[in-house]
């Protein structure tokens, strides 16, 4: 039986974007020294957590990033539970990360919580959809969930984010995954990535979570493509034993070394 007492604590780590390359950037940011600002922050504040979570683009179209992935994430002595992006090749991923402490995809619980995570990427293509085996998969994992509440991740946005270009690389069956997250009063959240930006809503009295990258951001509420000058972030998660969740996105200030392209705050103003 779960323990009825304990809390779980998440790190939410998304939108990595590692390249093979040490010095392999996205939008002026390096990407590995960037993210390594944001895990030296959540180690200096916040280790109580007994998992990570990477929802996805773990890396940027490049398979060769999987074993940065694991410098990175490997030695850490903490349970990594991930699941692919439109930027990841999905069998690539489970294949490159089969080993502990990473788990790709499936379900974790740990004492009334279970965390679920989907595959929402699609070869070759921006915006997602769940396949029927993963609209199914995610049926029967809320249904055994045994009375522990339900933490469901994804990498592509489920609702709008009131950005026009955003929105249309979104989850293209949201429809289809709502309704059966609806099926289920055991589900209390729904996070993804994607988004590079913070969101935070309610529906049907399900909270819904989407957290900064590790390096580059969007601009919320863009019509067109643009950046934020916001530096990287993690979300850090208390998902209580009676269901109830406390949840901040914390912002880690960019070092210098991680801005390959000098004018990054002015372009990303501008």
């Amino acid at each position: 039986m779960p323990d009825m007492n304990a809390d779980l604590h998440l790190l939410q780590l998304t939108d990595t974007h590692l390249t093979a390359r040490e010095d392999g950037a996205l939008r002026g940011v390096a990407t590995r020294p960037a993210l390594r600002a944001v895990l030296a922050h959540a180690r200096a504040f916040h280790w109580n957590a007994e998992a990570l979570l990477l929802t996805g683009d773990l890396v940027h179209d490049d398979s060769g990033g999987y074993a940065a992935v694991r410098a990175e994430f490997g030695g850490l002595g903490k349970p990594v539970l991930c699941l692919p992006g439109n930027h990841d090749e999905a069998a690539v991923l489970r294949r490159e990360l089969a080993a502990a402490p990473f788990q790709v995809g499936g379900h974790a619980d740990f004492g009334t919580w279970r965390v679920v995570m989907l595959d929402s990427s699609v070869p070759g293509q921006a915006d997602g959809r769940l396949s029927d085996v993963e609209l199914l998969r995610l049926d029967v994992a809320l249904a055994t969930a045994e009375g522990r509440h339900v933490l469901v991740c994804l990498h592509h946005h489920p609702v709008p984010q009131g950005s026009r270009w955003l929105d249309s690389v979104a989850l293209a069956n949201a429809a289809e995954f709502l309704a059966v997250t609806d099926r289920h009063a055991c589900v209390r959240a729904i996070a993804w990535g994607h988004v590079h930006q913070a969101f935070e809503g309610r529906r049907h009295g399900v909270r819904l979570f989407g957290t900064p990258s590790t390096c580059a951001q969007f601009l919320p509420a863009a019509e067109q493509f643009a950046l934020d000058p916001q530096p990287p972030g993690y979300r850090r998660f208390t998902l209580r034993a009676d269901g109830t969740i406390d949840s901040a996105v914390l912002r880690v200030a960019l070092p210098a070394l991680a801005r390959t392209d000098p004018e990054y705050l002015e372009r990303a103003a501008g």
